[in-house]
């Protein structure tokens, strides 16, 4: 594994934990990357009005930094209990597999949400996410995460009520279940 490497190098040089809480905001900043260690994080900016664009999900082994990002402003917020290192922008050579990591997943995302229909992007959206974040269970994956219908509009560029009418023709189609609130099984 990558982490593993950097901390057998020398830990101390190349980087330094904190722990976030659910709803914290990470700080970006231009001489330093967080690699997170565990839990999920959400990058956001909104446009002139205010209109939130979700811009990835990111976990374990992901990359976040001010000098990987274009676009401001920019938020990086915690969905779960996150720990992250630091690393110093002057280890470039150190990072190169985890922005090769980050570009292919924003290309996968790119992918998806270049789907013709919202149906189709909804569909390869949600079992992305359940292959990303999602834990096996008896009935199929389960979405790991706390996603709202307004969540998923804003991922795919959709509403919040085409969306609610598309899980719940996915859900007729035994593509998914909702076994409880706010909780999603990808059942193929």
């Amino acid at each position: 594994m990558i982490i593993d490497t950097l901390e057998q190098e020398s830990h101390r040089d190349y980087l330094e934990y904190q722990t976030f809480d659910p709803g914290e905001s990470i700080t970006l900043q231009a001489d330093y990357y967080w690699l997170l260690q565990y839990g999920v994080v959400k990058t956001s900016t909104w446009t002139d009005t205010g209109t939130p664009i979700t811009l990835g999900y990111w976990g374990v082994n992901d990359l976040l930094g001010e000098p990987l990002f274009l676009l401001t402003p920019y938020r990086v917020e915690c969905l779960t209990r996150v720990g992250a290192g630091r690393i110093s922008a002057e280890k470039t050579d150190k990072i190169i597999n985890f922005v090769q990591h980050q570009v292919r997943q924003s290309e996968e995302i790119l992918s998806i949400l270049h789907s013709d229909t919202i149906y189709q992007r909804l569909r390869q959206i949600l079992y992305w996410l359940s292959y990303k974040f999602g834990q096996e269970t008896e009935q199929g994956r389960l979405i790991a995460l706390r996603l709202t219908h307004q969540d998923l509009a804003e991922l795919v560029g959709a509403t919040r009520v085409t969306i609610t009418k598309t899980i719940n023709q996915l859900e007729q189609e035994h593509f998914l279940t909702r076994p409880q609130r706010n909780t999603i099984v990808v059942l193929e």
